[in-house]
């Protein structure tokens, strides 16, 4: 399948940083879509991977059209894209001495120290301030000692500057914040988002229900079925569109899910199904919403799989014409099926 048929935030599924932002729909749209590409359709020329013609997602490359908004846990109105970059350098955290348990007692008998091997802190850039972050994350960290809620803040500004450029970078940061303050769902959640979009779809999923689990939202919920899909478990992803009430969802996560659910009927060989799923009043090409080339385009892309190809090539032009910022590829892929 192409991008656009397999999810697209980011995300956002009910993270914590969306939930609290603006109430404007068109707002949560942006952020919405700053994590997430959709997943199944060539749809983003921006990506940091390629996917197959299959629609298996490509390392790198996660599925929803990505903005050049920012990230959703930095704060919009000060961001730095231009100061991105990456040093791998990293000094260790501070471990126990040795025979000395985490909390500095002697490890005697019956107590045994722990081992697990916490991540490095990766290195700031310098341009990373806890300042930008959004008030809203501000807010829910300020719930750690200041100092350690600084440091955390600031990892998670540098997995939202990295993100565009390498991936691999973001995820060390995230990890390295999770590693801090696992407890609080929004440091969840951008380890979740950015996973996704590393192409580490466990760990993505791990985190994401967890974030589920402690916000008891549905939010990232497409984002959720997509990574099933990606672990090649459509069923899974379609069970779990099952049990989520839509209509409680804002309508840009509703999309997305439908898209992803398509993804999941076409990877189960459903292909007419498929089709059917995407069919509905907000498939009107003379709509023009946040998320309305991302759905023509998934709909274009699985009339094709289908065989369907003639109204296939409307249906491109048609996302196309509303791709207003030209982030898919749609008028190539009409080019290319009138070739």
């Amino acid at each position: 399948m192409s991008e656009v048929d397999r999810r697209g935030s980011g995300d956002n599924d009910g993270s914590a940083w969306q939930n609290r932002r603006s109430q404007n729909s068109e707002k949560r749209d942006k952020k919405f879509d700053e994590h997430r590409e959709t997943m199944d359709g060539r749809g983003d020329k921006h990506r940091h991977g390629e996917r197959t013609r299959d629609g298996k997602p490509g390392k790198g490359d996660r599925g929803f059209p990505e903005r050049r908004a920012g990230r959703p846990y930095r704060n919009r109105d000060e961001r730095r894209g231009n100061e991105r970059r990456r040093d791998d350098r990293g000094r260790k955290p501070m471990r126990a001495r040795p025979g000395h348990d985490s909390g500095g007692r002697p490890a005697g008998r019956g107590r045994t120290s722990p081992q697990r091997d916490l991540p490095m802190e990766p290195e700031l850039p310098e341009s990373v301030e806890f300042t930008d972050l959004d008030i809203e994350v501000r807010r829910e960290l300020r719930t750690l000692p200041k100092n350690l809620a600084e440091r955390v803040g600031r990892h998670l500004v540098a997995a939202g500057m990295l993100i565009d450029d390498d991936p691999e970078a973001a995820l060390a940061h995230a990890r390295y914040a999770k590693s801090k303050a696992s407890r609080i769902p929004v440091v969840r959640e951008a380890l979740g988002l950015t996973a996704y979009r590393a192409g580490e779809w466990a760990e993505a999923l791990s985190e994401l229900r967890a974030v589920r689990r402690m916000t008891r939202s549905d939010m990232h919920v497409a984002v959720i079925a997509d990574a099933e899909r990606a672990l090649e478990r459509p069923e899974r992803a379609l069970d779990l569109a099952k049990e989520v009430d839509t209509s409680k969802l804002p309508k840009d996560v509703q999309v997305e899910l439908k898209i992803v659910v398509a993804g999941a009927r076409r990877d189960m060989g459903q292909l007419d199904a498929a089709v059917v799923e995407l069919q509905g009043p907000d498939l009107d090409p003379k709509l023009r919403r946040p998320w309305s080339h991302r759905l023509f385009y998934a709909y274009a892309d699985n009339l094709v799989a289908a065989g369907r190809t003639e109204e296939a090539v409307q249906w491109f032009l048609h996302a196309a014409e509303a791709d207003e910022e030209g982030e898919t590829d749609a008028a190539e892929r009409a080019g290319e099926l009138t070739g």
